[in-house]
Formats: C-alpha cells, sequence, structure tokens
C-alpha cells in the first residue's frame, strides 16, 4: 500500500487494537513498530467484562478463553495478617454484565491481536521508529528515524507513555508515583502453586505495598505480581526499586506473601507511571490513543483494557460518520472520539490513583478501610457499574460514577473493641 487510509503508530496491545478496528471497517491500514519483532513483556493481564464484551464482538473471546483462565472469584485479604476483606463473585459478575472476567498472558493477549491483524491484511512494518508527525493537506505525516515518511488520511499515534505525539498537544511528563511492581510466574508442579486456589484472583493489601496472584494458561502457572512504595524513589534517588527494597517494604507482611517473594524475576523491575488526564485527544488528523493519552497507574486493572476500547470506539465511530461516496467523514469521526473517550479514561487514570492510596493504607485509616470493606455485600456492584457496563459510544451513555464512602464513617475493630471494655 503507498496510501493507506489509516497509519497506526505502536505495535502493543492498543496499536494492534485499533488497527484490527479500523481495517474491520474496510479501511486499509500500515501499522509502524519501532522494534525489531512484534512482541510483550511482562506477565498476566486481567480483562474485565467491558473488554471481553469487544473482544466478543470482534470474534476473538473464545481464543481468548482458550489461552487463559476465567476466574471464579476475586478476593481482597490484609496483607499483614492474611485476613479476607472482600470479594466478588465472579461467575455471578458475568451473569451481571453478560461477558466474563478473564485473566491471560500479556504476550496471550497480544499474540491473539496480532494474528488477528494479519489475518485481517494489516500491513505491520518494523524498525520503524517515529520521531516526528504532522499535519498534511490530504490527512497526517510520521517520520521515520531513517527519514522515510509515511502518509494517510489520519494517524492514530499508540505510541505509548513516552509518547512522541502527545507532545503536539501538551508538553508533560510523566508523573512517577514512587512505586514498583515486580513480576513473575511460578509452575504449577511446585509446592507454592500447589497451595492455591488457580480459580481465584487475589489482592494482599499492607502498608505500602501489595501483593496480586492469580492463574494463567489454563492454570499451568501462578502468575504473581509484588508492588510496593520506594524509600529511594521518596528520596529522589536514581537507584530505586532495587530487590532489597522489595524485601524490606514485604517484611512484616504474612507468611504467605513472603512466601512469594523468591519467585519474583528480580533482575528487572517496572517503576510505575502514569500521566495527568488530558481533555484533548486530537490535533487535525492526528489523534492519541492508549498509553500515549492515559497511561493510568494499574490499580483497577483497566490500562490495556482502555486502549482496546478507544480502538473499537474509534472503529464504530468511523462506521457511523461516512461521506455520500462512503469514505470516513474523519473530522467527524475523530470529534465523536474526542467527545467520549478523554472522560471515561479521565476518571479511570483518577480512580485508580485514589485506589492506590485506600490499598497502601496503615494505621487507623487501614483499619477503617479494612472495616469498610467487610461490610461489603458480595453482590454489591455499586462500585464498578461504572467501569465493567457497556463502553460508551457518546457522552449521554457514560454510566454516573460511584459514591465514595468515607472512611471516617468507619468503625475500626480495634476501637470498637476499646469501647466496649
Amino acid at each position: 500500500m503507498s496510501h493507506p487510509d489509516v497509519i497506526v503508530v505502536g505495535g502493543g496491545i492498543g496499536g494492534l487494537g485499533a488497527a484490527f478496528s479500523l481495517t474491520r471497517q474496510g479501511l486499509a491500514v500500515r501499522l509502524l513498530e519501532s522494534a525489531p519483532a512484534f512482541g510483550e513483556v511482562g506477565a498476566g493481564i486481567q480483562l474485565a467484562p467491558n473488554c471481553t464484551r469487544i473482544l466478543d464482538d470482534y470474534g476473538l473471546l473464545r481464543e481468548a478463553k482458550s489461552l487463559g483462565v476465567v476466574p471464579d472469584t476475586m478476593v481482597m485479604r490484609d496483607a499483614v495478617d492474611g485476613g479476607e476483606l472482600t470479594r466478588l463473585d465472579l461467575r455471578d459478575l458475568e451473569r451481571r454484565y453478560g461477558f466474563p472476567y478473564l485473566v491471560i498472558h500479556r504476550s496471550d493477549l497480544h499474540g491473539l491481536l496480532l494474528r488477528a491483524c494479519e489475518r485481517a491484511g494489516v500491513e505491520l512494518i518494523n524498525d520503524a521508529q517515529v520521531t516526528s508527525y504532522e499535519n498534511t493537506a490530504a490527512g497526517a505525516r510520521a517520520t521515520l528515524a531513517s527519514g522515510r515518511t509515511h502518509e494517510a488520511g489520519v494517524v492514530i499515534a499508540a505510541d505509548g507513555l513516552h509518547s512522541v505525539a502527545r507532545r503536539l498537544l501538551v508538553d508533560d511528563r510523566p508523573v512517577s508515583s514512587a512505586y514498583v511492581a515486580y513480576r513473575g510466574t511460578v509452575p504449577a508442579e511446585l509446592e507454592r502453586v500447589k497451595s492455591v486456589d488457580l480459580g481465584e484472583v487475589a489482592v494482599y493489601v499492607g502498608p505500602g505495598c501489595h501483593f496480586v496472584h492469580y492463574g494463567l494458561r489454563g492454570g499451568e502457572m501462578l502468575n504473581q505480581v509484588a508492588v510496593f512504595e520506594s524509600p529511594r524513589a521518596l528520596a529522589g534517588r536514581e537507584d530505586w526499586g532495587t530487590p532489597d527494597e522489595l524485601d524490606a517494604a514485604f517484611a512484616g507482611t504474612c507468611d504467605f506473601v513472603r512466601d512469594g517473594l523468591p519467585f519474583m524475576w528480580r533482575e528487572k523491575w517496572w517503576r510505575m507511571f502514569d500521566r495527568d488526564p488530558i481533555m484533548n485527544w486530537v490535533h487535525g488528523r492526528i489523534a492519541l490513543l492508549g498509553d500515549s493519552a492515559h497511561p493510568p497507574l494499574q490499580y483497577i486493572a483497566q490500562g490495556a483494557i482502555m486502549a482496546i476500547e478507544d480502538g473499537w470506539v474509534l472503529g464504530e465511530h468511523v462506521a457511523r460518520h461516512r461521506t455520500a461516496d462512503g469514505t470516513p467523514d474523519w473530522d467527524a469521526a475523530l470529534a465523536a472520539y474526542e467527545a467520549v473517550r478523554p472522560e471515561h479514561c479521565r476518571r479511570v487514570v483518577t480512580t485508580s490513583r485514589a485506589w492506590g492510596e485506600l490499598w497502601h493504607l496503615d494505621g487507623v485509616p487501614r483499619e477503617q478501610r479494612n472495616a469498610l470493606l467487610r461490610a461489603r455485600a458480595t453482590a454489591d456492584y455499586s462500585f464498578v457499574d461504572w467501569l465493567y457496563g457497556p463502553t460508551a459510544l457518546t457522552p449521554d451513555r457514560e454510566p454516573p460514577m460511584f459514591e465514595p464512602i468515607p472512611l471516617s464513617s468507619a468503625t475500626p475493630r480495634t476501637a470498637a473493641r476499646g469501647t466496649a471494655a
């Protein structure tokens, strides 16, 4: 294709999802990936019903389920004493929203989308590092480090946390949370896994740290994630997030959590950054998508999901906004995309920050949080209805947010015991 309809920059989950979505609308799509080969790093990823609904629409859900695990339960426990705080019945959740909660290896999800793009005829180009973007009379242009240019009617910049295209809209920088994540997978035959329910997504929340585990690849392995606040990061040092900080951060947690730390990959860790929300994602015929627009912290497991939603929404608006001859009315489609997605993603980014603060409380606030979580009914979906329902295509279809419950309204167990005494 010498002149495709669309150029997508970035071959991650968001870029592949957008390329597939737009190809479904009959568009010729070229995807530019900076790496010499397609691939994804990391381990597990959680896909809530707002994402599996889209995978089903794409005809990809059956394959995704065959590669992952559909868990029965999500449970939150206190990382210090190991006691259960609250849970979701994920089978009931599937009945409520119509689609399952799925956990899958990130590389398996990426591979699934890559194969879908190949079947759909997306032109995939590697070793294509985009260094600049500009609008043209006929659309937009992406220029590579090699000097080569690619032009199309529109350019979708799915170029990640350190997006070049974002600079066209705002002069900002990634925001460090001072938290760092360690990941690791454990083969099912090891004793560590034999003691775990692989049908459970579990998170242990503790002072300045949390620990997550769930099964992957049909129960062949256990995925573990350990996240903690780095004292060195808070002190402004460059050498932060190292394995000695990992061990120190979890020293006060329960035996089960500490026993999982030796299985972490200790040669690599992920420092956790997001960016402040922005409400403008479109610059002429150049549009942001995924982490270039809304990189979140990971606490409500919506980062990749938001990127997949972005691509689906954009494709749906291309279908709804066409000129008399059937070609996309890009100005209308991009305006409709920008009218709905930034506000939803702003909510996710800000809620993710607040949820992270809630998870990592200590002292009396921790006790108050625990009391509120223990009081929650298992079938109470008021805190996730805004998130797990159908992805909104227009602002009027965006559901209302939940009402936060003040910590001060809780009576911690310790306070209750003192009153009884």
